[in-house]
C-alpha cells in the first residue's frame, strides 16, 4: 500500500479524526483548568501602607489574604515613623490576587552610623566638604586655639565632647571643629 492510498484510507481518516477530537477535549479542559487555578478576573485592591507600623501592616494585610516581606530597612527617613513603610510594591491602589506577597521597605528607627573620615590637618573649607560628603553637619561656631596654622582643622567635638577619627556618629550628627587662629608657634 502506497502512502497516498493509506493517507486516503478509512482508518487514517477516522485516526485523525479522533486525534482532532482528543486534541479540542484537552485544550477545552486545560482552559478551563487555568482559569480555576489562576483565579481569573480576581482583584484585591492593595492598601496605602505608608508610614503604618509593621503590626498593622500585618492585621491590614492578613485580612485581604495577602503576604509581606521586608526587603530593607537601610534608610531613615525624618518624616516617618521609626519602623514603620517607607515603600511599598506593588504600590497602594494596585489590583492583585489572594495570596500576593506585598514588598515593603521599612524607616529605619535612627539614621546609620558613618566613620568619621580623617580631616586633621586639613583646611576648614576641604574638612567641611569631607564632613559633609559622607554625611554629618558641621558646626557654625569653630573653637580656635593657637596655632601656627590659620584654619587648620587640629580635632573634631561632637556635642561638646572631643572625637577621634574612625569613631561612629549617626548620620546627620553635627560636627564641630576645632581650627587653629595662626596666631600660635
Amino acid at each position: 500500500m502506497s502512502l497516498l492510498n493509506f493517507v486516503k484510507s478509512k482508518s487514517f481518516l477516522k485516526q485523525l479524526i479522533f486525534a482532532v477530537i482528543g486534541l479540542v477535549v484537552f485544550l477545552f479542559i486545560l482552559i478551563k483548568w487555568l482559569n480555576i487555578s489562576t483565579n481569573h478576573n480576581q482583584k484585591i485592591q492593595v492598601p496605602d501602607l505608608a508610614k503604618m507600623s509593621i503590626s498593622e501592616v500585618e492585621n491590614t494585610l492578613k485580612d485581604l489574604d495577602l503576604r509581606l516581606k521586608i526587603i530593607d530597612s537601610s534608610n531613615y527617613n525624618p518624616d516617618y515613623p521609626p519602623r514603620s513603610v517607607i515603600e511599598q510594591n506593588p504600590e497602594a491602589g494596585d489590583f492583585v490576587k489572594e495570596n500576593r506577597q506585598i514588598y515593603l521597605k521599612v524607616n529605619r528607627p535612627t539614621y546609620k552610623d558613618i566613620n568619621i573620615p580623617n580631616v586633621l590637618k586639613l583646611s576648614r573649607r576641604n574638612a567641611e566638604t569631607t564632613l559633609k560628603a559622607v554625611g554629618f553637619r558641621v558646626g557654625k561656631n569653630p573653637k580656635y586655639v593657637p596655632d601656627i596654622a590659620r584654619n587648620v582643622v587640629r580635632g573634631l567635638y561632637h556635642n561638646g565632647k572631643e572625637i577621634k577619627v574612625g569613631e561612629q556618629l549617626p548620620k546627620n550628627s553635627v560636627i564641630d571643629l576645632k581650627l587653629g587662629d595662626g596666631k600660635g608657634k
